[in-house]
């Protein structure tokens, strides 16, 4: 049976951390990706990633923004479900997330990793 992963408490959240962890493109395509999911949607399996990088490789990713306290990891069946946490980091650290996901927006080249919800040229436009 596999344990659950062990998530930090919103005050073990730790700004040098968190930002050391976003420093990586392939994080912050994760997360980029987390957040702009729709209405009813609040999470994806780890597969959904698979176009960004190899499953070892993205596990060691998971690992590390879920350890930064970005991420919550579920455990259901075979299956692992990830989302964002959002509400935790908006009450640690108001405005934060949502600056930096308008500053990956802005810079197409930082999101260009394959299976990124958006392209290069759709991100000039928005400029």
């Amino acid at each position: 049976m596999a344990r659950s992963p062990v998530h930090p408490a919103p005050e073990q959240i730790e700004l040098p951390m968190l930002l050391d962890c976003l420093s990586d493109p392939t994080r912050l395509v994760v997360v980029y990706r987390l957040a702009q999911l729709g209405p009813g949607e609040s999470e994806l399996q780890c597969g959904n990633f698979n176009a960004i990088g190899a499953k070892s490789n993205l596990t060691y990713h998971f690992a590390r923004l879920r350890e930064a306290g970005l991420i919550r990891t579920r455990v259901e069946g075979t299956g692992r479900y990830i989302s964002l946490r959002r509400d935790d980091l908006e009450a640690r650290f108001p405005g934060l997330l949502e600056s930096i996901l308008k500053a990956a927006a802005r810079d197409p080249v930082c999101l260009e990793l394959a299976g990124c919800s958006r392209s290069a040229a759709e991100a000039k436009k928005k400029r």
